[in-house]
């Protein structure tokens, strides 16, 4: 009786599952929205673009034009690690 029962069970597993999960789903997605409320204005934003307008904030009261060297950005690394085969400055 049990192996007829499992052959029966495997076969018909996924004709019971998936309308299992939908209503679990269902009442999962309503009760989330009952709790959460409606989202506000700041949360329709997605993160990017969030990051986006953040970067142009900070980006505001800047000189694009003025761009470190990448001689004067060198300056700025490890002592340890770059200057190591470098004749040092006179």
């Amino acid at each position: 009786m049990w192996p007829l029962f499992w052959t029966a069970a495997r076969t018909y597993a996924p004709y019971v599952t998936f309308p299992v999960a939908f209503v679990v789903g269902g009442v999962g997605y309503h009760l989330e929205w009952f709790i959460g409320g409606t989202p506000k204005a700041r949360e329709e934003k997605s993160i990017l673009e969030l990051r986006e307008d953040r970067k142009l904030q900070e980006q505001e009261g800047v000189d694009s034009t003025q761009v470190l060297s990448l001689k004067e950005k060198l300056e700025f690394a490890p002592r340890a690690a770059l200057n190591r085969n470098r004749p040092e400055k006179s």
